[in-house]
């Protein structure tokens, strides 16, 4: 992890490596506010990989993550999501779909890009 880029629309860091320690240090820089979610759900994630006997929870772990800290890293994409989301709560249908839409746009770009491209 290099020191936070902040140059114009351009990401804060460059992509999270899906390693523990690479996560929690870019949720650390991009979200430090979410560390509390983010060590509940890790916790959450080895009780469940221990009760399914299966390493699916862990690795659904790492891919929310990695998808979290893929929109935050881009502060643009980041604002356009949070203001999305506070939209769908809009008593305006049209506005309600064109947030679902925007939202949804961009959680599967952020999908892919955690995916590798």
């Amino acid at each position: 992890m290099t020191t936070p880029h902040t140059d114009g629309d351009g990401p804060l860091i460059p992509p999270s490596e899906l390693t523990l320690s690479a996560l929690r240090q870019a949720v650390a820089t991009v979200a430090p506010s979410r560390l509390p979610e983010f060590f509940e759900d890790l916790q959450k994630a080895f009780i469940r990989a221990g009760d399914e006997d299966s390493v699916v929870p862990i690795r659904m772990f790492y891919r929310q993550w990695a998808v979290v800290v893929e929109i935050e890293r881009r502060p643009e994409t980041a604002r356009r999501l949070h203001a999305a989301e506070q939209a769908i709560s809009s008593a305006d249908p049209d506005v309600r779909g064109r947030a679902i839409r925007e939202a949804g746009e961009i959680v599967r770009a952020a999908h892919r890009e955690a995916a590798g491209g």
